[in-house]
């Protein structure tokens, strides 16, 4: 399904946009990759076009997805260079953690901007392309926390929320213009963005959160593939976040004494009062 066609990636430039990259050019797609840091597009631009077939087209485009005007420009530029888009994957995001009353109102505006509007801008700006071949497909990498309400992730979770509800009223909205969506939320995986988390996280944050498995970056970027491959509409990687979400939707009463459960017990630490 991915053969001879054009996939615009971002966020591409590394973590799983990079991933993605990577399999989906082994599939036989071309890929545009869109990220901010201009050097590191560069070095995996170059990665994918050492892998690829004369057939194949790779482009590296700067932007940040944050500004509107600067993605729809690059979004011409792209159909202009390498032809009209099969395919959107929404991959570029940030990810902050911290206790809500002493996070700063600015990290919750720059998550909003990247996660979610971010998000809104390209699907925007890439539509008009879709609707000029007649059909389209977007992939809006969300997370698990899109989905579940976790201890410091206020700002995050928010951002993830709103992606998921943009995709939700999106897919029915758009389904009649022949463009189809995927949502894909994964637990905690690694990725750069992870490691930076490690780094200053909250002891809450940290003993809640990591119950669950970290997965690898390829289980991840496999599973998404697969997913897409198989029509799915939520893809949700790993069999436990895959439990985890079954037994919010379903039960979630449940779910939420769990986390109350864990939340007691830490605080009931020999460091806690």
């Amino acid at each position: 399904m991915f053969k001879n066609r054009l996939i615009i990636i971002t966020g591409g430039s590394s973590g799983l946009g990079k991933a993605l990259a990577h399999r989906l050019l082994k599939k036989g797609a071309s890929i545009a990759l869109i990220a901010r840091d201009g050097q590191k597009l560069s070095a995996v631009k170059a990665e994918l076009a050492k892998a690829s077939g004369a057939s194949q087209k790779i482009g590296a485009y700067s932007c940040d997805v944050s500004d509107f005007a600067a993605v729809e420009k690059t979004m011409t530029a792209i159909v202009n260079e390498l032809g009209l888009p099969y395919m959107l994957i929404n991959s570029a995001g940030v990810l902050y953690e911290g206790y809500f009353e002493k996070m700063p109102l600015s990290v919750f505006r720059r998550l909003m901007d990247i996660n979610y509007f971010g998000t809104l801008h390209c699907i925007r700006a890439v539509l008009p392309f879709f609707k000029k071949s007649g059909k389209g497909r977007i992939v809006n990498i969300s997370s698990l926390a899109g989905l579940i309400g976790t201890f410091g992730y206020s700002a995050y979770c928010s951002s993830k929320f709103a992606v998921n509800g943009l995709t939700e009223a999106l897919r029915v909205e758009l389904k009649p213009q022949k463009i189809r969506f995927h949502l894909v939320c994964p637990g905690e995986f690694e990725s750069p963005m992870v490691d930076e988390l490690n780094s200053y996280r909250s002891e809450e944050n940290r003993l809640m959160t990591q119950t669950v498995p970290v997965l690898d970056l390829d289980t991840v970027a496999d599973e998404t593939i697969r997913g897409i491959e198989k029509g799915r509409y939520l893809i949700v990687p790993g069999r436990i976040p895959r439990l985890l979400e079954f037994c919010n939707r379903t039960l979630p009463r449940l779910g939420r004494s769990i986390q109350d459960y864990k939340l007691k017990k830490i605080y009931r630490g020999p460091n806690r009062e």
